[in-house]
């Protein structure tokens, strides 16, 4: 029977099987319809996950795959190796003589660092595409009626509870492990109570991707920003040998912002802030230059609307500069501020900000950098300029988001590039994929053809934690059910109607 003639559609010719058969044999397209649809045969690698990774004295070898080092002294390979010994990157290069070492075979595979999240607010992971079409703030133009200050620090921010914290954090990790970004600098302003802080820890913790605490502001009367920085230092990030470390938040737009800064210093921690041209940041800004508060060790995110004297005293100090390009772009912070760091010669790392609003993965934010670097400078270039910034390639944005992002939070002595005896954080991405192959340029493969699911296999301090595609020790339907109870509360407790179609 035809449903579809049921349902009052038109009666289709539809040729029996025994005659389509008939047919098909005759004009060669079953034998032609076996080799287009027959079972995709099985990957050349093995399917053998290599026992106790990442523990001491256990060595392994990523072999033959096409890597991408990211290092100018260790070089690019069409086919090579890479060593892992314990934790770290042994030796990398062709045809390497590695003994007993499990194997782990890369052909067809793309091998290169794990990419390096700078900015990512983790907390709002239960929030995920709430504020898709939303704004930075109400600035009292069209658009802005929906926007992050009043509804995601507003009204959501104020209602986290520790297991909110927890959860978030560590299923927005799991999240980018599985895109493999290793590692991020958590912007953590959720730090309501010592209690919320310790929930944030444990979640990025438990995730065992590599991680930086941002320990910014918190809301409430229990709050113990930035004071609680002196107990927490100690306690969880005492050991430079381990997967965690720490960033003091100093936002110069809130009042008492030197205290942070001050406590910052006197624990030795890198000091992190936004910086854009509202709020009186740029005023508080030119303070900083007058003080001599700015160097090396401060991450500056956003940069947006910021003056010529402030840029200039960014690049003489040699502050890391952050750019979270796809969320400026949609969130009217201003223009990324890309050429301008080209023009006096800053490396930015790049950032994914809110998830509230845009992905997280990282194929989204080289290809944001890249598309809109060089949109800028080809207007100017059909406009009939000829004094150009030079474009920005494939390879330049991969490097913003491996080596740039390592020396932002200083850990560039440990990860960003395969280097032996660097730690070893490393991605495999699946190039014989169908929306890679064939694989004829590689950087320009990572940047302009492959997405999150092209990340076969993730490594973090040489413990696979992602394999053949899967992540590996996470009970993920337990935690999605954890996080949707968590948001359910959210919602409740902010007063946020929940409609899947509209705000």
């Amino acid at each position: 029977m035809c449903q579809l003639c049921d349902a009052g559609y038109p009666q289709f010719h539809r040729p029996s099987r025994r005659n389509f058969l008939m047919t098909a044999a005759a004009t060669g397209a079953v034998a032609i319809g076996a080799v287009l649809l027959g079972p995709r045969p099985a990957r050349a690698q093995g399917v053998t996950l290599p026992p106790d990774t990442g523990a001491a004295g256990r060595r392994y070898v990523i072999r033959g795959g096409a890597v991408l080092s990211m290092d100018s002294s260790v070089g690019d390979f069409a086919t090579a190796d890479v060593l892992v010994d314990g934790r770290k990157i042994a030796a990398v290069g062709p045809n390497l003589d590695t003994g007993g070492a499990d194997v782990i075979e890369a052909d067809g595979m793309i091998v290169m660092p794990g990419f390096i999240d700078t900015h990512h607010h983790q907390f709002e992971t239960a929030l995920r595409g709430f504020l898709a079409d939303g704004l930075l703030f109400n600035d009292g133009l069209p658009h802005g009626k929906v926007n992050y200050f009043d509804f995601i620090l507003g009204k959501f921010a104020g209602a986290y509870r520790p297991e909110d914290v927890y959860i978030s954090e560590l299923f927005g990790s799991l999240s980018q492990l599985d895109a493999g970004v290793t590692t991020v600098l958590d912007i953590s302003q959720i730090h309501h109570s010592p209690a919320h802080t310790d929930a944030a820890v444990g979640g990025l913790r438990d995730s065992g991707r590599r991680a930086v605490l941002g320990y910014f502001e918190g809301h409430g009367d229990r709050t113990r920003y930035p004071q609680d920085a002196k107990r927490i230092r100690p306690q969880y990030f005492a050991s430079a040998d381990q997967l965690l470390t720490m960033v003091m938040g100093g936002e110069i737009y809130l009042p008492g912002y030197d205290a942070a800064w001050q406590i910052g210093r006197e624990l030795d921690l890198p000091i992190a802030a936004h910086v854009l041209g509202n709020f009186g940041i740029p005023e508080q800004f030119a303070r900083l230059i007058e003080q001599d508060m700015i160097g090396p060790r401060n991450i500056f995110i956003h940069m947006t609307g910021m003056s010529d004297s402030a840029w200039r005293a960014v690049a003489d100090k040699g502050a890391q500069v952050s750019i979270a390009v796809p969320i400026e772009m949609t969130m009217r912070h201003g223009m990324p501020p890309i050429l301008k760091a080209m023009e006096l010669g800053i490396e930015p790392s790049l950032s994914s900000d809110v998830e509230c609003t845009m992905t997280a993965d990282f194929f989204t934010q080289m290809r944001g950098m890249m598309t809109l670097q060089r949109m800028l400078v080809n207007e100017r270039a059909l406009a009939g300029e000829t004094d150009l910034p030079v474009l920005l390639t494939s390879r330049d944005v991969i490097g913003h988001a491996t080596v740039n992002g390592a020396k932002a939070l200083g850990l560039e002595g440990k990860v960003g590039s395969l280097t032996p005896d660097k730690e070893a954080d490393i991605v495999l991405l699946d190039a014989n994929a169908i929306n890679v192959a064939p694989l004829n340029h590689v950087p320009g493969a990572v940047v302009t053809l492959m997405e999150r699911s092209n990340v076969d296999t993730v490594i973090v301090g040489g413990k696979i934690r992602k394999w053949r595609g899967a992540l590996l020790g996470a009970d993920l339907p337990r935690l999605r059910g954890e996080l949707e109870a968590s948001r359910d509360y959210l919602f409740e407790t902010a007063g946020v109607a929940r409609d899947l179609f509209r705000m």
